[in-house]
This record gives structure tokens, C-alpha cells and sequence, in this order.
């Protein structure tokens, strides 16, 4: 399968995802605000991490998702928390959350900006230069190997891998939605496009993020058309933090226009 038809697959199914998450924005939010409710019975769970925002929005997006004939599901134990096999590929979305505070709380808005946290069984995007210090007088390189392969074999049919991922960025006081995105992350094969700029070195030698912000379009796409599709599509964003998200702001408001 052509770097072309790969990327089409994508941008059909990242649109999917977008107009179907875009169609339910109020139904989305309400859901994930129905913690709220009943706060009194869990918040002093919350404090021993016994339950986590990250849960709760699970099974929202996930009902969500579940219940709209996504594709039929795949028990693999090697993948997203859903897989889906639909009748041209194999989708993996996972979702990422993040939270922020106003109040002069713990903070982790940093790795919401430009780029998210990726686990090696959630993509298939295997790089052999992912750089570490890029630009410093210590830069230096490492392999990241990804688990997903680039294509699925079934019945001597081949089945590309996509990989989506919904983040949300929540206020950790008051539990409100901030922002709300879907992506998609270059399939391993592209990689002879991309190269190491899909990655960002993590903090452990097998971690690694995904830096949305420097492949935030579909370029081969883009190389055989005059259009700008991107990767990136916004479905909520709350103006408290428009300033701290000025890269996802901009994407906003051009997706408006």
C-alpha cells in the first residue's frame, strides 16, 4: 500500500471520529460532568488514587465510541484500550488525560502543548534516530521500537494500522473539560516520510511522545493536492486557556473558519 493511500485511510477516519465526537460535544461534556454529582461520595477516594478523572472519561468516550458501529471490536491483548477492525484497516484510539490548575496547583499543562505521552503498544511508528536533547550541545539518538505492526494480515488480506488519540485536559479544581482533541499518529510505514519528528524522547529509554505540533498536517497528502488537511482537529476548547494552548488555539480557530 502506497504513503498516499495510507495517509487518505487516516484522514477518512480521523474525520469520522471528529464529526462523530463534534455531533455529541453537549452529550461529551454533560457526561463527563456527571462526576460532579455525586463529588461527596467519591472525593475522599480520589485523595488514596483509588479513582482517577482518566476512569471516569474512559467509559463516557468509550460508550460513546462503542455505540456508534465503530467497526467490530478485537480482543487482542496488544494494542489501545479500543481496536476496532473496519472493513479497509485496524483502528487503535486511546484516550489521554491531563490535568491543570488555576488555583496555584499541580500543573502538567506542558504536556499538553506540542506533544502526549504514547505507550510502545499503542502505535507502530518505529524510529531508529529519535533524538534526545535535540538542538543541545548533548544531543544524541536512540531507537524507539513501537510493538503495532504496519499493516494486519488477515486471510491474505492487509489491513494498514492506524493509530487516534483523544486527549483531555481537565481542571483539577473543579473537574471541568478544558480542551478536547482527536489525532492521528503516522503509521510506522510513514516513517520513511517523517522521520524522527513524530517523536519526542521521554524520560525512560522505552517511553516516547507523540510531537503533534511538528506533524500536525497530512503532508503527503498535501504533497499531491493544494488542500491542508491536519492531523489535529479540536472538538472542545474552553477560553481559560487559549493563551496556554496557542498552538491548539490557532488550529481552533481555523477549523471555525
Amino acid at each position: 500500500m502506497t504513503n498516499l493511500k495510507i495517509e487518505k485511510l487516516e484522514n477518512k477516519y480521523l474525520k469520522k471520529f471528529y464529526f462523530l465526537l463534534k455531533s455529541f460535544e453537549d452529550e461529551l461534556l454533560d457526561g463527563l460532568n456527571t462526576k460532579e454529582e455525586i463529588r461527596h461520595h467519591w472525593e475522599d477516594l480520589w485523595q488514596t488514587e483509588i479513582s482517577s478523572f482518566s476512569t471516569g472519561a474512559e467509559r463516557i468516550v468509550y460508550a460513546l465510541l462503542n455505540g456508534k458501529s465503530m467497526g467490530s471490536p478485537n480482543s487482542s491483548p496488544v494494542g489501545s484500550d479500543l481496536f476496532f477492525k473496519h472493513k479497509d484497516a485496524m483502528l487503535h484510539i486511546d484516550l489521554k488525560t491531563v490535568k491543570h490548575s488555576f488555583s496555584g496547583g499541580r500543573t502538567n499543562i506542558g504536556d499538553y502543548k506540542n506533544s502526549i505521552f504514547i505507550g510502545t503498544n499503542q502505535n507502530s511508528y518505529s524510529c531508529n534516530n529519535m533524538l534526545i536533547n535535540e538542538n543541545k550541545n548533548n544531543e544524541t539518538a536512540r531507537e524507539y521500537i513501537a510493538h503495532l505492526p504496519h499493516f494486519y494480515s488477515i486471510d491474505n488480506t492487509n489491513y494498514p494500522c492506524l493509530t487516534y488519540f483523544i486527549t483531555i485536559l481537565y481542571s483539577e479544581d473543579d473537574g471541568s473539560v478544558l480542551c478536547i482533541t482527536i489525532m492521528s499518529m503516522p503509521n510506522g510505514q510513514l516513517e520513511n516520510h517523517y522521520g524522527h519528528r513524530v517523536l519526542k524522547a521521554g524520560k525512560n529509554l522505552d517511553k516516547s511522545r507523540y510531537n503533534f505540533s511538528r506533524t500536525h498536517s497530512f503532508e503527503i497528502i498535501k504533497d499531491n493536492t493544494d488542500d491542508v488537511f491536519r492531523r489535529i482537529k479540536v472538538v472542545y476548547l474552553d477560553d481559560r486557556v487559549r493563551n496556554e494552548l496557542q498552538f491548539l488555539s490557532d488550529l481552533y480557530d481555523e477549523q471555525e473558519n
